[in-house]
């Protein structure tokens, strides 16, 4: 399997934008948490986090949504990762892109993906824009304004339930594991 310091290397080598890559770095630390909450290894789920976007920069998402995700299957191929469960995780987290999230890492990583971006938007509105500074009742208020970050799909967050995790549960990790990585992310 491919090790972390080669996946950021990848990451870094297709995508130039930092939130991008931030955002990449926010999905590894969730998925990681997520793997060790229900006991799967937590390096092949955070690797699939952070290569899950690897074709950001390349793809149309607005106009070719079902590109997103076997575009970045292709690079990663084309770059030597094997792993089927890690490019399966990286397909399915696009629902647009027709593969059904069919596994547990696959189920996490689809709904996991637009909560990181909720999170980081709930931080920059908060008085200090400090993650370590909000709670996940801050985060839960702002996941029910419907006008509040509309680019995170409320509905393909909800899907949790698809894996057992309420809602509030599901942020409460989430928000945890981004805080974890803080510094990284430019948010403290």
């Amino acid at each position: 399997m491919i090790e972390r310091d080669e996946a950021l290397k990848l990451v870094k080598k297709y995508v130039d934008t930092q939130n991008s890559v931030k955002h990449m770095i926010a999905t590894e630390a969730v998925m990681r948490k997520m793997a060790d909450y229900f006991d799967e290894d937590e390096d092949l789920w955070g690797i699939a986090g952070l290569l899950h976007d690897i074709d950001m920069e390349e793809v149309d998402y607005e106009n070719k949504p079902k590109k997103h995700g076997p575009r970045s299957v292709e690079i990663l191929k084309e770059e030597g990762v094997e792993n089927k469960k890690i490019l399966d995780a990286v397909l399915a987290h696009n629902p647009d892109a027709g593969k059904e999230a069919d596994s547990l890492m696959e189920k996490v990583i689809r709904a996991v993906d637009p909560l990181t971006g909720l999170i980081v938007a709930a931080t920059l509105i908060s008085p200090d824009k400090d993650i370590n500074k909000i709670d996940t009742d801050f985060v839960m208020r702002r996941f029910e304004e419907k006008r509040f970050a509309t680019g995170a799909n409320r509905d393909i967050i909800r899907t949790c339930k698809n894996f057992d995790m309420s809602l509030e549960k599901f942020i409460e990790l989430s928000l945890e594991a981004m805080q974890s990585v803080s510094g990284e992310l430019g948010l403290e």
